[in-house]
């Protein structure tokens, strides 16, 4: 057994935190020799219904798992953590626009960073949770100037994990025969999910093409784009609130593979910051596919992006240039 690590969830009493504290805890993300002491941060109101969680961790009896600090100061909850989950923040109600998440989540990133900043290990990995994703993380970072800008990152995953359970459902083999998915640009309704480099292992155990397995080009780019596009405002609309234990789930995958590294010959997609690569703007967190080694992500480069991808990057590139233009503003006012 090694030293246990420090790993804080913030908004850590709603329902993603619920189902994502007992899998961290469990070893599910940092492995199962890897104990770790947990630190939780809500807001004052939620302290009571915190201590409820710190309970059932408790109960759960879990071996890993050395240490819960509940706490509604930023200072105590980022104090040593190599791991930021960034999970708090206003959800998206029925209804709500983009936009108007924009302006209220901005103002605590804008927190977040400059505890981060402060008080985290200047090696932490952060991924945002909290929408908008993208440009929540771009916020953080920039307000945590010590910290390298390639250690914020935003989760894509579930859309990656929603494309794959669609593949999989409509080619019917079980999910982890499909690889390669990529979810490009924004975690929102104009992120492009592309099947175009994803292959399918069949149970014949030959590995085929997404699109030959699929063998409906005209799905490819319509029903699959837009169902997983939608996915999110659909869970709304039928549970009243928004995903939480997929979401939860893509959290873990997604800091998994960035502690312990991605297969070989196996990419998975997180929004980084920009380089440019593939005509995207700079400076921006955009959905790439990635490869990780040695807690490093790289972009994968030297994909083939036919006229109907051309677009659809430009499309999500462009939103993301106009959020981040919008939460600029807000910071500034």
């Amino acid at each position: 057994m090694s030293e246990p690590i420090r790993v804080v969830v913030t908004g850590a009493a709603g329902q993603i935190a619920y189902s994502l504290l007992y899998m961290i805890a469990k070893g599910d993300v940092f492995g199962p020799n890897q104990p770790l002491i947990l630190h939780l941060l809500d807001i004052p109101p939620m302290m009571g219904v915190l201590e409820g969680v710190v309970m059932e961790l408790a109960d759960c009896a879990l071996p890993l798992l050395r240490g819960v600090v509940p706490t509604a100061d930023p200072a105590e909850a980022f104090k040593g953590v190599v791991a930021a989950f960034l999970v708090g923040a206003m959800p998206r109600k029925q209804g709500m626009e983009r936009k108007d998440l924009l302006s209220a989540n901005v103002k605590i990133f804008k927190v977040q960073g400059e505890a981060l900043d402060q008080y985290a290990d200047k090696n932490v990995k952060v991924l945002v949770v909290g929408n908008p994703a993208n440009t929540n993380a771009l916020i953080c970072s920039r307000f945590a100037p010590s910290i390298p800008k390639e250690n914020f990152t935003a989760m894509t995953r579930l859309d990656q994990n929603r494309a794959q359970a669609q593949i999989a459902g409509r080619v019917n083999v079980p999910v982890a025969n499909v690889s390669n998915i990529v979810i490009w640009g924004n975690h929102s309704s104009t992120q492009f999910p592309d099947g175009s480099h994803g292959q399918v292992k069949m149970d014949s155990g030959k590995t085929v093409s997404v699109r030959e397995a699929v063998g409906d080009d005209a799905w490819l780019r319509s029903t699959f784009v837009e169902t997983v596009q939608k996915r999110g405002a659909a869970v709304i609309n039928a549970r009243k609130m928004s995903s939480a234990m997929s979401a939860a789930k893509a959290a873990g995958d997604h800091m998994k593979d960035w502690f312990h590294g991605t297969s070989s010959g196996q990419f998975v997609s997180m929004g980084v910051i920009s380089d440019g690569s593939y005509g995207t703007p700079k400076d921006v967190v955009f959905s790439f596919p990635v490869t990780i080694k040695n807690k490093k992500w790289e972009i994968v480069k030297n994909l083939q992006i036919d006229d109907f991808g051309r677009k659809m990057l430009d499309i999500t590139g462009k939103e993301l240039e106009e959020e981040r233009g919008e939460a600029l503003a807000i910071i500034g006012a």
